[in-house]
């Protein structure tokens, strides 16, 4: 079997493997991953309680591009998302 998007992703990052428990790497596969990266990353979160949980955490610390996608596509795996709450801003590239 192929190399996942993700796993293509991260080691693109000159990291030695995928780890998801990894705020860190969260982060950057929120803010610079690809679509088939964030498919993949979708429907791993879909059927880990615990993945979905760090990557609201992250969307709540880090300031990325989408963060309301992010908060969409976990609020369609059914968790609860608090709308009031700010998110950090991304003001790109100064």
């Amino acid at each position: 079997m192929s190399a996942s998007a993700l796993e293509r992703l991260v080691v693109g990052w000159n990291r030695s493997h995928l780890d998801l428990a990894s705020g860190e790497v969260l982060a950057q596969i929120l803010d610079r991953g690809d679509i088939e990266a964030w498919r993949e990353l979708y429907q791993l979160a879909s059927a880990d309680a615990a993945l979905r949980h760090r990557i609201h955490a992250v969307v709540r610390r880090v300031a990325l591009p989408y963060p309301g996608f992010w908060l969409a596509a976990l609020a369609s795996l059914g968790d609860r998302i608090d709308w009031t709450l700010p998110v950090p801003r991304d003001d790109g590239l100064a």
